[in-house]
């Protein structure tokens, strides 16, 4: 319930300023590129085989470069990030779409469409709004994530609660 709590206030406060979360998530990006690379970088060694250990050393190197360059300059990161959301989300958007037209998500097609046209909408809405809406994206996304989070962890901790009420 307390995490739930500090979850929605966290929420908030990244609503009140999304440059602030955007400029936060980020640097959570960079040093999770970090140390995802020095991971595999060390698990790269004990692998079978020089062909798939130059692959994972490789790999390692790209997600370390990635990390430092995100957390060396910020705001460039920030405008990459803000990007690469467009794009997936466009991409997401048109493999929904097309996914909405087959035979097996018939009964479910309109849910379908309406979810692809959001992911569509949202990424046109940050395409035609760029680089300006990288200040904020990134924020608004983490803000509307832990607010839902939070929302989550109270409504599980209620049910706990209300089971044991049940029992006892």
């Amino acid at each position: 319930m307390i995490a739930g709590v500090i979850s929605i206030v966290g929420g908030f406060f990244a609503l009140a300023n999304p440059l602030a979360a955007s400029l936060t998530a980020e640097i959570l990006v960079g040093w999770s590129f970090v140390l995802i690379g020095l991971i595999v970088g060390v698990l790269a060694f004990p692998d079978q085989g020089w062909g798939a250990r130059i692959f994972l050393l490789l790999f390692a190197l790209l997600f370390l470069l990635l990390g430092i360059s995100l957390l060396a300059n910020p705001l460039q990161g920030l405008l990459a990030l803000t990007y690469t959301i467009a794009i997936l989300l466009l991409m997401a958007g048109v493999f929904r779409l097309f996914l909405a037209f087959r035979a097996e998500f018939r009964p479910f097609r309109w849910v379908m469409i309406i979810s692809a046209a959001l992911s569509i909408v949202l990424a046109l809405m940050i395409f035609s709004n760029f680089p300006q809406a990288a200040a904020v994206v990134l924020g608004i996304y983490l803000a509307i994530e832990l607010i839902s989070n939070g929302v989550s962890l109270i409504v599980i901790a209620l049910a706990r609660k209300s089971i044991i009420n049940e029992l006892g």
